[in-house]
């Protein structure tokens, strides 16, 4: 008789199994977004990278701070219980596989259940986006953040030093976009910056009844809106908010975007050039995602903030 054969490692696991990403929200994250790693980002941007991961290796047991997005990923965690897995967050970094150490450490430490991770040390991490069927990628790094968005996949850069909200709401996440260059195209803020704003109200008018080209971050949209109608059943809430410079005449073409796309938000405002971060103060949500510089540093104060880098807006002077 032969030899028995001893299981593998994978059989072990479980993992013989073929795990599937079809269907869940999939969230890509960089370690400076989830934690705050901005003091050994100074090291690291200051020497080479040995020295980096000498300090990550030293501070191996102690956790990482919460950083920007943490709050968010919290929250999307916990639409997952025993019986359904609906969303996945997995670390996609620029750090090499000895600093991943200290962030499996820290989201274990911080009761995130985050299994998966990439580190590609230096290299630019946006490549493997494709085989996550990421829905969201956010990162620090702005040529990340650019390259990932001309792949196609929605992104932001997020502002590491934005105020984080106490959990007012705690079993409800709530996310604010922009409309132009972020849930819809560009094509009206072309417009707008090229032959002002008379131009561009009359533009929109006259398209009033043809839906806006989608923007980069409307898959995100589709996909929270998925997760909220699998998981009714889920204590966890999803609230949306369109928070646009836009006025009337012209908030007709978004709300009638949205309604041809057959997604609802929960909440718009449309401010016509009145701060947003004062409507945001008020509205407290969990992330923040506007195209324009100048929104974003001032939102930041207010509530975690991710500047989408695409559109009219970001192009180079």
């Amino acid at each position: 008789m032969g030899r028995k054969q001893q299981p593998c490692l994978q059989t072990v696991l479980g993992l013989n199994m073929a795990f599937s990403l079809e269907g869940k929200l999939v969230v890509a994250i960089s370690s400076r977004a989830l934690f705050d790693f901005e003091e050994e980002n100074q090291l690291f941007e200051a020497s080479d990278d040995s020295a980096y991961m000498q300090l990550q290796l030293n501070r191996l047991d102690s956790p990482a701070k919460p950083g920007v997005a943490y709050p968010l990923v919290k929250k999307l965690l916990r639409f997952n219980t025993k019986s359904e897995q609906n969303v996945e967050v997995v670390i996609l970094s620029r750090n090499d596989p000895v600093s991943g150490l200290r962030v499996f450490r820290s989201a274990k430490s911080n009761h995130l259940a985050i299994e998966r991770g990439v580190f590609t040390r230096g290299r630019p991490p946006y490549h493997y986006l494709k085989s996550l069927q990421a829905n969201l990628f956010l990162s620090a790094n702005d040529d990340d953040v650019r390259a990932t968005l001309a792949a196609g996949f929605p992104a932001a850069m997020v502002f590491p030093q934005s105020r984080q909200l106490a959990e007012s709401h705690p079993n409800e996440i709530r996310i604010a976009f922009d409309g132009d260059a972020v849930l819809f195209s560009d094509e009206a803020e072309q417009v707008f910056q090229s032959e002002g704003l008379d131009a561009f109200v009359a533009h929109e008018s006259n398209k009033v009844e043809t839906p806006l080209p989608p923007g980069p971050f409307k898959p995100l949209l589709e996909a929270l809106h998925r997760l909220q109608s699998v998981s009714a059943s889920n204590e966890m809430k999803i609230r949306t908010a369109l928070v646009t410079a836009r006025s009337a005449p012209a908030h007709e073409r978004a709300i009638r975007t949205l309604m041809a796309w057959g997604i609802a938000v929960d909440e718009a405002m449309f401010l016509g050039g009145l701060p947003k971060k004062d409507f945001l103060k008020e509205f407290e949500p969990d992330f923040f995602f506007d195209d324009q510089t100048g929104h974003c540093e001032l939102a930041a104060d207010v509530a975690p903030t991710g500047q989408v880098l695409s559109g009219v807006a970001n192009q180079p002077k």
